[in-house]
């Protein structure tokens, strides 16, 4: 883990990071070889984490590994995936292991990895505000709970946090809570009556996982409710993961809002889908307990329901109202010891940019960027505030993935550096009318 010892007298960056996952590891990771930027990225955790309670085991990654932090972008970065396996001595074990996909256990140590060996990285240190000063050439100002430094550029990438509906949050606890906190909540199971509520691929994993425990760590029950028609594949076919390339999420920055929300409600699937393998999984352990092995009445799925509201009674039992959205009127009733809400994310709030909140565009309820992720504001051209995974509608459903997550943190360093490194080869499919050299460029 990165150390804040060699920065201690240092109190001016030309890049200072607010957050320290995935997306600014990546910054930090493709910065690691221009120490003339200097740069710091400082995290509240106390050490690296990754949705760590959210590690079940046998999931793995929705997508390919090579879109790491680096390789995407530099494929000679030693901050890559294959680096990591390289350097851990395990690059054959991995190879003759013929994994379909990356095991997400294995990529977040490799991510941890990443944070460990890059002494720009400094964990237990919490942003409390970022200001900025006007004067002479203005610099931000960043205090923290530690001190206070300042910086010409500053990049936020604090991630997200659980999501669930309002009437819900008042109501979580020990037994009613978050799909981010399952490992840490599921512990003891045995007897109980189980609803997962959601159906995406965490959702998806939380039933596998209660449906393959041992007999006697089986609850008796286990409810899956999705708002979905079926429990829905990821639409992982060739020309729906152009969606997810360079060329594709500037062509989303380019259109009407209108258009850009409707794209994202459409394609949907192509990012919060369950992955084949886990259907496949699912469908073979309900055959199994049905026909083979039992208990056939251990698993009950309520597709096209939405969970209107949980009520708890005075003995801890949760009483669930269930709305069918395919028929008019239709209201049903469930009875549940635990309620997991596997509902999704939304990003981390931003409070710590207060001071000069009023000096930042806003675009809908994101901050407005540019197309290289600096947020439009009235202060110098040269002093920019830079977020990551943060602008979903103004750049498509790549945005919080994985895929674009090297080449967006390029493109904020290529304007720290004042270059423009040149884009891989664009799409086969022409996405605009508008003839560019994007769709003329060839090999």
């Amino acid at each position: 883990m990165g150390s804040d010892n060699a920065h201690s007298a240092q109190a001016h960056y030309r890049c200072v990071g607010v957050g320290a996952g995935p997306a600014n590891l990546s910054l930090a990771s493709l910065l690691h070889s221009h120490p003339e930027t200097t740069n710091l990225f400082l995290d509240r955790k106390p050490a690296f984490s990754w949705h760590d309670s959210q590690q079940i085991p046998g999931t793995t990654l929705q997508v390919s590994l090579f879109k790491d932090l680096v390789s995407l972008a530099d494929p000679t970065n030693p901050f890559s995936f294959l680096a990591y396996l390289h350097q851990k001595g395990r690059v054959y074990h991995f190879l003759n292991a013929q994994f379909p996909e990356v095991p997400r256990q294995e990529f977040r140590n490799y991510l941890d990895w990443a944070s460990r060996r890059n002494d720009n990285v400094v964990f237990g240190e919490q942003v409390r505000e970022v200001g900025f000063d006007g004067g002479g050439d203005g610099r931000y100002v960043v205090r923290t709970d530690r001190r206070t430094l300042t910086a010409d550029n500053v990049v936020v990438g604090v991630g997200t946090r659980p999501w669930v509906p309002d009437h819900v949050r008042p109501k979580l606890g020990r037994t009613h809570f978050h799909v981010g906190e399952f490992m840490e909540r599921t512990g003891d199971l045995g007897g109980k009556r189980v609803a997962v509520i959601g159906g995406g691929q965490s959702g998806a994993e939380a039933f596998l996982e209660l449906l393959s425990r041992p007999a006697g760590q089986q609850p008796e029950q286990v409810s899956w409710f999705s708002r979905r028609r079926t429990f829905l594949p990821l639409d992982d076919s060739p020309f729906t993961n152009d969606f997810y390339m360079p060329c594709h999420s500037e062509h989303h920055y380019n259109l009407p809002s209108e258009a850009r929300s409707a794209f994202n409600a459409e394609q949907l699937l192509s990012s919060d889908g369950v992955s084949e393998s886990t259907l496949r999984q699912i469908y073979q352990r309900l055959y199994v307990l049905s026909y083979v092995t039992g208990p056939p009445d251990l698993a009950r799925l309520y597709p096209h329901r939405e969970v209107t509201d949980v009520t708890g009674d005075a003995s801890g039992l949760w009483h669930l109202t269930v709305r069918h959205k395919g028929e008019q009127g239709a209201v049903e009733h469930g009875r549940a010891d635990v309620v997991i809400w596997a509902s999704g994310f939304r990003p981390a709030p931003m409070d710590f940019l207060a001071p000069i909140a009023d000096r930042l565009e806003r675009e809908g309820d994101e901050l407005r960027v540019d197309q290289d992720y600096a947020v439009h504001w009235d202060g110098p051209l040269d002093r920019r505030l830079f977020v990551q995974n943060a602008v979903r509608e103004q750049r498509g459903l790549a945005d919080p993935n994985l895929s674009l997550n090297a080449w967006r943190s390029r493109r904020i360093v290529d304007r720290l550096l004042g270059v423009r490194t040149e884009e891989q080869l664009p799409s086969f499919v022409a996405w605009s009318s508008k003839a560019s050299a994007e769709h003329v460029r060839t090999a």
